[in-house]
């Protein structure tokens, strides 16, 4: 069954140098429960492609076609106040810098609550909903009452996954979520993705220039580059039959452990 479906989707970028397409005729439909990862190097259009399916395109970028359908919906045709209740309890995104959603001049919790207020959450409920939350991200309570800046990078991405989650939406979106992460934080912030996969049965939208991350965590990998879907498949099925130069050349790239001597 279909958590989102993504038909025709293209979006566009009007510059002074000319018109660059930066997502061309994409399409995808995302299963509940799925994790799909959207691998390409840098201007391949993955992250802009994540910021459409919130309709959140900045200027002078504008998605010009297509749909983006959650529940039979078409997210695009949605007005702001629409698009804005959607967001998080629906569609959650998760951003490559933390700081992109955490003021740094707000406490944890303040930033927190207000989200959940928004959404219509009791006052009076809210702070042990952001503690409860913390928890389940990993975090002790005494996070709750710093302020970003006194946070390690790993601590301040699992905050991004606990307000992301905290609706339990449908579809995260994830872009990025590892990188600036050392290795050892790296897979702890998969790990939990992975797990919050699993519990809450939301379905992910893994979004990396890092096509063995996909193909360790994924269930399906789609591959991108000049705004162009080359590859779509099930991971398995793609490690036994890369069809496009591309996705060869990505594989090929791999780091792989050789034997010899020194």
């Amino acid at each position: 069954m279909s958590a989102l479906e993504v038909k025709d989707l293209w979006v566009k970028y009007y510059t002074f140098s000319g018109i660059v397409s930066a997502v061309s005729g994409v399409s995808f439909n995302l299963r509940k429960g799925e994790m799909l990862a959207v691998v390409g190097e840098s201007g391949s259009g993955k992250s802009t492609l994540g910021l459409a399916l919130l309709n959140m395109v900045p200027k002078p970028g504008k998605i010009v076609k297509g749909e983006v359908l959650l529940g039979g919906v078409n997210v695009l045709k949605l007005t702001p106040e629409e698009i804005r209740k959607i967001r998080g309890s629906r569609l959650s995104m998760v951003f490559q810098d933390p700081f992109t959603t955490l003021d740094p001049l707000r406490k944890i919790v303040d930033q927190f609550e207000e989200f959940l207020l928004e959404h219509g959450f009791d006052k009076s409920k809210s702070r042990s909903i952001v503690k409860e939350y913390l928890e389940a991200v990993g975090l002790p309570e005494r996070i709750m009452y710093s302020y970003p800046h006194q946070l390690s990078g790993g601590q301040k991405q699992r905050v991004s996954i606990a307000m992301a989650i905290a609706l339990n939406p449908e579809v995260i979106i994830a872009d990025e979520p590892t990188t600036a992460l050392d290795v050892v934080v790296q897979k702890q912030i998969m790990d939990l993705i992975d797990y919050i996969k699993g519990k809450y049965g939301s379905s992910i939208i893994l979004i990396t220039h890092d096509l063995a991350l996909a193909l360790e965590r994924a269930d399906t990998v789609m591959v991108m580059y000049g705004g162009y879907i080359m590859e779509y498949a099930d991971k398995k099925e793609l490690l036994n039959n890369m069809k496009h130069p591309y996705t060869k050349a990505l594989f090929e790239a791999l780091p792989r452990i050789t034997t010899g001597k020194l």
